[in-house]
């Protein structure tokens, strides 16, 4: 960091009675505004941005969800609770403007709580997608001075269902394919010696149909576990129940996602075309991380999958959300962006309906590193712009 400064951690109860963990940077202890940074998964306590918004003369409160590093069980629903949690200790602490800070997924993360803290508390989502419930109504939310969002993208759910591979036959054994929708034969338009796509329109219009019906799919299947488990439930509650009822009503069912990384505008950079380069944020080999073991998505319940990774059933989608941030707020897009394409960003900045909106592009990857070796990482030019747009707005 450029400048001494304090750290101070905090481990927090939330309203549910879970536990999260934050931590406080300070430099003079008289800040007057705290920019808050947190990711739904990621504890981001070394995010790059934390030095700029201490010179900006700003406290950085960096919080972590419930369980980081581990999404299994994610629900956004109440991940909120998460947030306002670090919300209300920040409020408490005397602080008079908060800023929200969302990189990448913690962009969904915060304008859902943001949409939800501005709800008035008896209309607020009362259960997750999964159907459990999400007390957001009796919970303390306080509300937020400004945003800053850097390399969103439209929400988890919204993210995947763009890179889900739709040529999957059978969600329980991820080789069998629908030759006619598979994105990486060379028949549908790729080349596997460059490891290059080139995609004719009408490929494009079945696959991402194909797309959305394979996620209504997996939605389908995802409920229909959970119905079983409640139906079982509701007999031993009758007294009907039998030992195999009592199996099913105890059982928490995890499942694999397999083939998520199959965006088609990653191996065909002329789809909504900007300084990318060819791959995804996964890598180069589509082969392996479409069919490897890490990817988004790929192991979850049937809650998680419903609230968090369902493009369909997710409430944490900026699509649903943005409408009510009227709040100033910045928006930062990496130009080389793997994860988020240039008519995400466009579509992000347009559903934005306040008057003191700023939309500012800089070279960069998803994570803000440098495009080539002879130019500044994006990380340090969109930590000045941060800089600027908080003393002009904030501090």
């Amino acid at each position: 960091m450029s400048r001494a400064y304090q750290m101070v951690p905090y481990a927090l109860g939330t309203a549910d009675g879970q536990r999260t963990l934050g931590f406080l940077f300070t430099v003079t202890g008289k800040e007057k505004t705290v920019v808050s940074l947190m990711h739904p998964r990621e504890m981001a306590i070394t995010h790059y941005l934390v030095p700029f918004v201490l010179d900006a003369g700003c406290a950085c409160w960096v919080q972590g969800p419930r369980s980081i590093g581990n999404d299994l069980r994610l629900e956004h629903e109440l991940a909120l609770l998460d947030v306002a949690a670090g919300m209300t200790h920040l409020r408490e602490l005397g602080y008079e403007r908060i800023v929200l800070l969302g990189n990448s997924g913690g962009a969904g993360l915060y304008t859902f709580y943001h949409h939800q803290a501005l709800t008035p508390p008896g209309q607020r989502i009362a259960r997750t997608p999964g159907g459990r419930p999400t007390n957001l109504a009796e919970a303390q939310m306080p509300e937020v001075d400004g945003m800053i969002l850097v390399s969103p993208h439209p929400g988890q759910g919204k993210l995947l269902m763009s890179g889900v591979d739709p040529s999957v036959t059978d969600e329980d054994d991820p080789m069998q394919t629908d030759a006619s929708l598979d994105p990486f034969s060379a028949a549908n338009g790729f080349d596997a010696a460059s490891g290059r796509g080139q995609y004719a329109p009408a490929f494009i219009e079945r696959y991402r149909a194909a797309q959305v019906e394979r996620v209504a799919r997996i939605d389908a299947r995802a409920r229909q576990m959970l119905k079983s488990k409640h139906e079982a439930r509701q007999r031993i509650k009758a007294g009907t129940g039998s030992d195999a009822d009592r199996r099913i009503a105890a059982h928490a069912p995890v499942f694999q996602v397999w083939r998520t990384d199959a965006d088609l505008r990653s191996w065909d950079i002329s789809l909504d075309p900007s300084d990318r380069k060819t791959g995804s944020l996964w890598g180069k080999d589509p082969f392996v991380s479409n069919w490897g073991s890490v990817g988004f998505g790929r192991v979850v319940t049937p809650e998680s999958w419903l609230s968090t990774w369902s493009g369909l059933s997710s409430n944490a989608a900026l699509d649903k959300t943005l409408g009510a941030l009227y709040q100033p707020t910045l928006l930062l897009e990496y130009t080389g962006d793997q994860c988020t394409f240039p008519a995400d960003i466009e579509a992000i900045y347009r559903q934005i309906p306040s008057e003191h909106k700023q939309h500012i592009r800089v070279r960069g990857n998803h994570h803000g590193m440098a495009l080539s070796r002879d130019e500044e990482p994006g990380q340090r030019i969109a930590g000045r712009h941060i800089v600027e747009w908080l003393r002009a707005n904030m501090v």
